[in-house]
């Protein structure tokens, strides 16, 4: 998995969220002020943090968030051995199939080509 990541893939938002996000502009807006507040509320760089929220996508079997964290993190400049890595590390705490479907959500991500326009 050693394959460069289109930085394109990292910034595309889903249709779906969109949508959403037109519908309900201050809960979108008020989720994503949650969500930066609390990445830099500590010492913990972004793409650590994005890696530990990918994990927990993981593990809540969450694919729209493994997704959505596995973007981030190649926004944050996690690398593909970085992503797998951090999901493999799940394996003894959440079991090996609900690993391997993350790891296979992510690895969609990481594959997918940019559509051209």
């Amino acid at each position: 998995m050693s394959e460069t990541i289109k930085p394109a893939l990292a910034k595309k938002k889903p249709s779906f969220y969109t949508k959403v996000a037109k519908q309900y502009p201050d809960v979108i807006a008020a989720v994503e002020n949650l969500g930066a507040t609390l990445r830099t509320a500590g010492p913990l760089d972004e793409k650590t943090s994005q890696l530990i929220q990918l994990g927990a996508a993981a593990s809540q079997q969450s694919e729209g968030s493994v997704v959505s964290h596995t973007r981030r993190a190649i926004q944050a400049g996690a690398t593909p051995e970085e992503i797998v890595h951090a999901l493999l590390l799940l394996v003894s705490t959440i079991g090996f199939p609900q690993t391997m479907a993350a790891m296979s959500w992510a690895k969609d991500v990481m594959e997918k080509k940019p559509k051209t326009k």
